[in-house]
Parts: C-alpha cells; structure tokens; sequence
C-alpha cells in the first residue's frame, strides 16, 4: 500500500484503522500548517508519546529544525509527487540516533496535508552491514590475487581454442564463438581490477545504456545457464543512461539472473527484467549534507519458491547461501558493486515470486556527452 492510500485509509472507518495499527512502520499525517494529524501506534512508539500528546502537536517539537524530513515534506507540498530517501539520521532527545528510510506522499484532499512514514535500520546494524561488505570485499581481494594466474592461464587457452573455432564458423557459430572470447577478455579484465571491491576508491564510470548491458546479461544467460528460462524484458525505452562501470554493472546483473534461473522451476521458469523511471527517490550520502539522486530502478523478478523467512534480512551478506554447495558471495558482491555506484539494492517477494530491485543514478549531462 502506498503511502497516500495509507493515509486515505487512515480517515475511512471499518477494519483500515486497525491494518493501519498493525504496521510495523512509523506512518503520521502531518496537516498544513505542519501539526501531527494522525500517527499509528508505531509512531506512537518511534516518537515515545501517546496518541493524546501527538495530535494536534507541531512536528518541529518532535525533530531538529534542520532535519531532511521538512525538506522532503516541502519538496512532496511543492511538487504534488511522492518521495522516498534512504539513509536520513534522525536524533532527538528521546529517541536518541535512529537510521531511517523516510517516505512522504501528498495527500489529495485536504491540500497541503502529507503522509510521512519511516523505515527503521538502527546505526548499528548499518555499520556492521557496511563492516561485512568491506571483510568480504578484502577476501574476494586475497583469493583473486592468489588465484588470478590460475585462472588468465585457462581463460587464454580457451580464448585461443574459439579463436581456432571461428575460423571453419559458419556465421551463425562465429556469434558464439566470439561471445567466447568477449567474456574471456572480460573475465580476465574484472580479474586484474579485482583490487576495486576492496576499500581502494569508487569505480570509474560513465554514461552506460542499461538496456544494452542487460540485453548483454540476457544473452550470456540463455547461452548458457539460462537456456532452459523464458526471460521477459520489460524495458521503460525513454529511460536516461546510468552513471555507472559498464563490466561491473554486467557482474553484478549477470550474478542476479543466475541465482534467479537457478531458483526457478525446470519447466516453467520465467525471469523478467524490468526497468522503470521512478522519480523521488534519494539516497542521504552519511557525513554530509549532500544527496544522490536514485531515480533509474532495474528489477529482476523470478517464479522460483522464494527465500526463506530466516534468510531474507541477511541476503546481501556474505557466506549466506539458499543453495548447497554454495560460497555465498555472489549477492555480497552485488551489493558492493551496486554501493560502490552508489545506490541502493533491496529484496522483496513472496511464495513463487522474488523481485529484487536497484536503484541507480542517473549520468550527468557532462557524462551523458561524453
């Protein structure tokens, strides 16, 4: 449910009022003049006061004056469009350091009333995610470097077999054959910069076209691991290029569609790739006062059973596998490569349906040139 059908929901009568009272999240409606129209219990909770002492109470009695939550609550006034920014530190004298996800809707009627709703992920939990990432980085980092001759060596064998291939080829073979050797070059390419997933600085990056780096993923996939897949694309075609490394984006979108074929049923597995423009959405940069615009969402969504209720917190971590025989480093790396370009990925699904989305930004004029 969105957040303005919460806070619709929010002035029907009947059983909303209690779906409203069992959500987890922090949600109140803030009027026009900036006082506390409603809060559910748990915002009840989040703000230590009672339902009594919140209404009617202005929300610059409960924040810092120069908390982002105004910003976006003018920005959502201003523009009649929703908002949702990750990574926003909230302090007060009650509640002491809170990291949240903040969400705000504008309310139809009446105007110039908004509906906020916040995400809670405790400081503590971010900086022991962001330690895993950086443990597991650096052990990716020691086993390329002991294994990086070990593998160019096969690598270059094998790109000299396809090229020995290519030539007797029809042209239909020369396009697999040469997928060979693009991928051999690849590999031995993400081998030789392994060195970046380490704390060794952000990747280079420039105007990249999702679509063809995807269309790319799609076709290494059904070449191989994913033959047995219908694969679905579902592509916004006015969709603005990423600011991002274009071999890192196809790791990290190769590696998703893996574990999604590998998920799904033998026959009938169907994997969509999708993309859309989704407008409002920003990532808080910690240390500063700046934020990342995170508007271009790449989605890759599966038929498989799902991940299990204990496993889905810690899907990003690394050595956290659904599979046997798995390392479990896969979706850490993703995170990496997605946090390294700064964005944000998450997970989301039910029985028999997996999404999981990320979250970009846009390349800048200057890159879009280029």
């Amino acid at each position: 449910m969105t957040g303005m059908a919460l806070a619709a929901a929010a002035h029907r009568p009947g059983d909303t009022a209690a779906i409203l009272a069992a959500l987890p999240q922090p949600v109140f409606v803030v009027d026009d003049a900036g006082r506390i129209d409603y809060a559910n219990p748990a915002a009840e909770q989040f703000f230590q006061s009672g339902v009594t002492a919140l209404i009617g109470r202005p929300l610059a009695q409960l924040l810092p004056a120069d908390s982002p939550v105004f910003q976006l609550i003018d920005q959502v006034r201003e523009g009649g469009h929703s908002v949702f920014e990750y990574g926003i530190g909230i302090e007060t004298p009650r509640t002491g350091p809170r990291h949240v996800a903040v969400g705000a809707a504008a309310m139809a009627e009446p105007p110039g009333w908004v509906v906020v709703s916040f995400q809670e992920r405790s400081i503590a939990r971010k900086i022991d995610d962001q330690l895993v990432h950086r443990n597991a980085a650096r052990s990716v980092t020691a086993m390329a470097a002991i294994l990086a001759h070990e593998v160019k060596n096969p690598l270059s064998g094998i790109r000299g077999a396809a090229q020995l291939l290519e030539q007797n080829a029809d042209s239909d073979d020369r396009q697999l054959t040469r997928l060979i050797c693009d991928e051999a070059d690849r590999i031995v390419a993400l081998v030789d910069r392994m060195e970046m997933f380490a704390d060794g600085g952000p990747p280079v990056r420039a105007s990249v076209n999702i679509h063809e780096v995807l269309g790319h993923v799609r076709k290494l996939a059904q070449s191989g691991f994913a033959a047995h897949v219908r694969i679905v694309e579902n592509y916004d075609p006015s969709l603005p290029p990423v600011y991002g490394n274009r071999d890192l984006l196809i790791q990290a979108f190769l590696n998703l569609v893996k574990n999604a074929a590998e998920a799904v049923p033998e026959d009938g597995g169907e994997i969509v790739l999708s993309t859309r423009y989704q407008q409002g959405v920003r990532l808080a940069v910690p240390g500063t006062d700046s934020r990342v615009d995170l508007p271009l969402t790449v989605s890759v969504q599966d038929n498989g059973p799902g991940v299990p209720d204990d496993l889905r917190e810690h899907l990003f971590d690394p050595f956290v596998t659904t599979k046997s025989g798995g390392k479990g480093l896969g979706l850490a790396l993703v995170a990496k490569i997605v946090g390294d370009h700064g964005g944000v990925i998450e997970f989301g699904g039910e029985p028999q349906r997996t999404i999981v989305r990320t979250m970009l930004p846009k390349a800048p004029r200057d890159a879009e040139s280029s």
